[in-house]
């Protein structure tokens, strides 16, 4: 585990010194953002137990937009004894044919493991969108070749339609499909609203469900409130 931490470190740390060896413009910028919810919804399910959590992310973005990279963390409840989730990711927004298109590969590791546990996971993401006035829609695709504990590979496909309803005060609605080998099938769904508080607070109101039939918060319906503050 060693090795891929001391690289997605590197890799973070170096963000900053390629930036500022640029001149002018052609150096990117960086952005943040924190926030919490009332529960931590991933692919539908719930990596928090039900329970509130908080979250921040730094992202450097070349001058053109085209590429993106930073480290994120996320408070979690995890069977490992960790309750910190970190990650490093890259990605690229290439726009093809009137879409807009997301590549991202991203490494994740939870902090605090008990030995032997499987805590760290590699995840790829490919997302198009389009937007016409003020409708959107979205088609995410995710995969992972071996995700943490004894869960092996797994596979997510999601579409989500939106409307903007005015310019602060927006709403999307999404359903997905997860694939696990070794873990649970499900189907999710979730529908909400985000409003803009102000430019750089939003916040969001929105019911997630899930046709898994486990005991537990885990795949259990939820309204989830949650505050982002960008900067």
């Amino acid at each position: 585990m060693m090795r891929p931490l001391l690289f997605a470190a590197a890799a973070v740390l170096a963000l900053p010194a390629v930036a500022h060896a640029q001149d002018g413009p052609a150096a990117g910028s960086w952005s943040f953002a924190v926030g919490a919810g009332t529960d931590n919804r991933s692919k539908g399910a719930s990596k928090s137990d039900g329970d509130a959590y908080v979250f921040g992310e730094a992202q450097w973005d070349s001058a053109d937009g085209f590429f993106y990279a930073g480290p994120s963390f996320q408070t979690i409840r995890s069977s490992s004894g960790s309750e910190l989730e970190a990650a490093v990711d890259a990605g690229i927004r290439p726009e093809i044919a009137g879409f807009d298109v997301d590549l991202n590969a991203k490494y994740k590791w939870q902090v605090d493991a008990i030995d032997g546990y499987d805590a760290d996971s590699w995840e790829f993401t490919g997302r198009i969108s389009r937007s016409i006035g003020p409708a959107k829609a979205r088609l995410t695709v995710q995969y992972s070749p071996d995700s943490t504990g004894s869960s092996k590979a797994w596979t997510w496909v999601e579409g989500r339609v939106g409307w903007d309803f005015t310019h602060k005060l927006s709403g999307t609605a999404a359903i997905g499909r997860r694939e696990q080998e070794t873990s649970v099938d499900y189907t999710a769904w979730n529908a909400g609203m985000t409003y803009a508080v102000t430019r750089d607070v939003d916040f969001d109101l929105r019911y997630y469900d899930t046709d898994a039939n486990v005991p537990g918060p885990q795949y259990a319906s939820a309204l989830v409130g949650e505050v982002t503050f960008s900067f």
